[in-house]
């Protein structure tokens, strides 16, 4: 590795990845952009995480292992803290980037002069555990390539109780915003990357890249009703944080619809994984 800071830093927070880390980390060390660390941090997996990780040779490559488990909380802001580059990118150890995507938001960034934009987030296929696409092109609805306001993103995910800008791995910041606006906060576990999107966006605006430039996985174990019920409420914890803070309103229809949507898309998630995963 160069004294040279990078220009972007891509993180892959990982626990028991074994079975799907050697994937994340090829499609990283695919990218049509080449000027990126890759920082692997273990939070003590007990499975062949390290060695799978190991035996890769990339000299952009680096494993860290924490001394105890920090859980997802403590390693995604560990993934914050150790990140060297202008622009930072966290990706799940079983999701992947497609080979532009670096190239294509490195552009978006570098191009705002102005740092009117705070985050960049693409569309992206839903792939299934063997790494065959499920859906295509899923994205923010209607939504051309190009710039979207703070209110409209934010007003769009609480009417729909959903995370419309998506997984880590479709979104990527400059290291200097992320700074300012501080840690992953876990409070809503199951909401904590929009939580954190979110926060971005009162710094600026977003910009959406209508491709496909990621792949998130889904495993059919991930979803239990527990689990749906619990993002739920969840949700609607945010969404009260969120319009309490100010400059945001929604009418008593669009709360209700916004509290009830989480459960909805929960079943219907089930539902999908049942059939097709």
């Amino acid at each position: 590795m160069s004294d040279a800071n990078p220009v972007v830093s891509v993180c892959i927070p990982t626990y028991k990845g074994a079975s799907t880390i050697g994937a994340a980390i090829d499609s990283v060390l695919a990218q049509s952009f080449g000027d990126f660390e890759l920082i692997v941090i273990d939070d003590g997996s007990p499975d062949e995480t390290p060695a799978v990780v190991t035996a890769r040779t990339d000299r952009r490559l680096r494993l860290l292992r924490n001394p105890k488990n920090l859980g997802p909380e403590g390693n995604w802001n560990r993934c914050l803290e150790l990140a060297r580059g202008e622009y930072v990118k966290l990706l799940p150890h079983d999701d992947l980037l497609h080979p532009n995507c670096l190239e294509r938001q490195v552009k978006v960034l570098a191009d705002d002069l102005e740092h009117r934009i705070a985050l960049v987030f693409c569309s992206r296929d839903v792939i299934g555990p063997d790494g065959r696409v499920l859906l295509r092109a899923r994205g923010f609805p209607g939504a051309p390539e190009g710039p979207l306001s703070r209110a409209e993103v934010i007003h769009q995910c609480l009417r729909r109780g959903t995370n419309l800008i998506g997984e880590p791995g479709a979104v990527f910041f400059r290291r200097e915003l992320a700074q300012r606006v501080g840690s992953f906060d876990a409070r809503h576990p199951y909401v904590i990357d929009l939580e954190y999107w979110l926060r971005l966006l009162e710094c600026g605006q977003a910009w959406y890249c209508d491709e496909a430039l990621a792949s998130f996985r889904v495993w059919r174990g991930s979803w239990s009703v527990a689990i749906g019920t619990r993002q739920s409420a969840e949700f609607s914890g945010l969404m009260d944080e969120v319009l309490q803070r100010g400059g945001l309103t929604l009418n008593p229809w669009q709360r209700a619809r916004g509290r009830l949507m989480p459960w909805i898309n929960g079943v219907a998630r089930q539902a999908f994984y049942r059939l097709f995963v």
